[in-house]
Parts: structure tokens; C-alpha cells; sequence
């Protein structure tokens, strides 16, 4: 088996509809060494789907990890194996989610009530591939949320040699809640992911949910080995800007926002050649300017102009011509 080397200090978390190709190719332009993921993509989507379409990456998005979603232990080996054949440098498994579809489908959070089908469907990956396997989960579900339960759960995943857990650190409902909700409503825990730490000092523990500053990430890490960031990454990603200098030891300076735009849209020329719709990546710059002067009119010239039958490139530089010279 091969070591595990990746370094999940500071991670953004596996977003639907959020963290695609485009997404995470336009984040590494901000962040070299920010561990991504993939959206979840389900064990029936990967056996039975467009593999190009829905695993495809640029080889610069690494290191880049593949989060899947099932429940039958063979069929998640065989993703896994996939995944790792398309390059993934990590695989992934959905234990957090708490939609409707996905319990429909038997897997995400609810998956948190059957521990040992959890440890069968860990090891029947981990078995598969070379590359680490780890588990993205809550920190418990509906009224099964004690600090014993949880315990157990992660004793019986432990067991399959399974090292590293990211908590997002609110329990899930699985019913009378949205999925926007489970993310808001439920109150976060951060002291139940530091005590399982704690309590397991030997696993990697990371920590996700309600993180949205650089001074609460250093805060996490001295309880914690890693931080996952969620909607703040997408909403406002500049957010990432320092991060390299500041938790990976890179001595480079910072790209200017300017600087991000102009390689993000070189890619978008190349991407658009090859019929990738425009808006499907501009949706992902939107927050570039989050907070500085001339950001709202940056969103709606793009937003009003992007879908023109004639739209290219241009849509973008001349929306950034309503931000101040100084924030470019």
C-alpha cells in the first residue's frame, strides 16, 4: 500500500454543483497546494455513465481527490479502482449528505446508522487501490447524535485501516430538514471533533462546516490536523489568496486578482473552443471581486450577457472594467 503523503491541512470541500473541473482548475490558480475534491459522483453514475465527462480533470487541478457516493462495497471498489486509474490522488466516501435522493439511494449520512456496512464498503475500496481512502461524515444523525455512538462509528471504520475523517461538525436530520438547512440549522460542534481527536490521536482528524476566515483555520489547527473550507472557497474565493504563504511555507508572492483572471480566461478560451458552454465557467468567477468596489456590477454584466448567442471572451474583461484599477 502506498504511503500517504497528502497534505490536508487546508482543503475545499466537495460541493454539488459547485466543485467541478472548471471550479477547481480556477482555485488552483489561487492556491498550489489546497487539496480539492471532486462533487460527489454516485457508484452508479461512474459504472454505468460518461467516464471522460464526469471524472475527467487537467492534470494541474492536483492534488485532487475523487468523492463518491454508494453502499454496495463492490461496487465502490470497482469506482475506486477507476478513480484512481483516472489519476485521483485520494478517494473519497459520502457519509455527510443527508438529501432525499441520496437516502433514497441508500448512502450519504444515513450510512451513519450502519457502521459495520461502512467498514465493509471502506475496506472493499481500500482493498482496491493504492491511494489513500478516506471517509467525509457528520458528526451523527437525527437522535442517534451521543458522543458514544459516534465513538463506536468511528472505532468500526477505524478498523479497516482507514486513517483520516473529516467531521463536518453539525449532526444531520434526515428528515424535515433541506440539505441548505442541515448546513445552517443544526448547531456546529467543533469541541466533538477536537475530543475525537483527542481520543484518537492517531487518525488524521479534519474539521469542517462554518469556517470562514484564515484566523479560524489557525485556530482549528492547534485541536486538529486539517481544515476543510466549504461555501466560503466558492463564494468569495480570493479568501484562498495567502494561504500557500501562509500554512504551505511558499515563499512566492500572491497573484493579483488581475493576474488569476487573465490565466482563468485563457483556460475559458481553450475550454469554450472545445464547446464547453461559457457560462458553465464563469459561474465560478462571480466572486472574484466579493467585497471590493464595482463587484455587484462585475456579477451583473456577466450575468447579463454571458447567455448573448454571440458571448465570448470579452464578456468577462469588459465586466472587470467595473472594478477599481486598484482591486485588479
Amino acid at each position: 500500500m502506498a504511503r500517504d503523503t497528502l497534505n490536508r491541512s487546508l482543503s475545499v470541500a466537495p460541493m454539488m454543483e459547485c466543485t467541478d473541473r472548471h471550479e477547481r482548475y480556477f482555485l488552483r490558480l489561487i492556491s498550489r497546494h489546497v487539496l480539492l475534491y471532486t462533487e460527489m459522483v454516485t457508484t452508479g453514475a461512474i459504472l454505468h455513465g460518461d467516464l471522460k465527462r464526469l471524472l475527467g480533470f487537467d492534470p494541474f487541478e492536483h492534488p485532487v481527490a475523487l468523492q463518491v457516493g454508494g453502499s454496495d462495497p463492490g461496487d465502490l471498489a470497482r469506482c475506486a479502482k477507476v478513480g484512481q486509474d483516472f489519476g485521483y490522488d485520494e478517494i473519497n466516501l459520502n457519509l455527510g449528505c443527508p438529501s432525499d435522493r441520496v437516502q433514497s439511494g441508500r448512502f450519504g449520512a444515513c450510512l451513519m446508522a450502519e457502521p459495520e456496512l461502512v467498514a465493509d464498503c471502506v475496506k472493499a475500496m481500500k482493498d482496491a487501490v493504492d491511494v489513500p481512502v478516506t471517509v467525509k461524515t457528520r458528526i451523527g444523525i437525527d437522535d442517534r447524535d451521543s458522543y458514544e455512538e459516534l465513538v463506536q462509528f468511528v472505532e468500526i471504520v477505524a478498523k479497516t485501516g482507514c486513517k483520516t475523517f473529516i467531521f463536518h461538525a453539525r449532526k444531520a436530520w434526515l428528515q424535515g430538514l433541506s440539505p441548505k438547512e442541515n448546513r445552517e440549522i443544526p448547531p456546529l460542534r467543533y469541541d466533538v471533533v477536537y475530543r475525537i481527536k483527542g481520543d484518537f490521536p492517531e487518525l488524521d482528524v479534519i474539521v469542517n462546516g462554518g469556517i470562514t476566515t484564515l484566523d479560524a483555520v489557525r485556530d482549528h489547527l492547534k485541536a486538529v490536523d486539517g481544515v476543510m473550507i466549504g461555501r466560503e472557497a466558492y463564494s468569495n474565493p480570493y479568501f484562498l489568496a495567502s494561504v500557500d504563504q501562509d500554512f504551505f511555507g511558499e515563499q512566492d508572492a500572491v497573484l493579483s486578482r488581475h493576474e488569476i483572471l487573465d490565466r482563468y480566461v485563457d483556460y475559458m478560451e481553450t475550454q469554450h473552443f472545445a464547446g464547453v458552454r461559457l457560462n458553465q465557467m464563469t459561474k465560478h468567477i462571480m466572486g472574484l471581486f466579493q467585497g471590493i468596489p464595482g463587484a455587484r456590477a462585475w456579477r451583473r454584466y456577466i450575468g447579463e450577457n454571458v447567455h448573448l448567442p454571440d458571448a465570448n471572451m470579452d464578456v468577462v474583461r469588459q465586466a472587470a472594467q467595473f472594478v477599481h484599477a486598484s482591486f485588479l
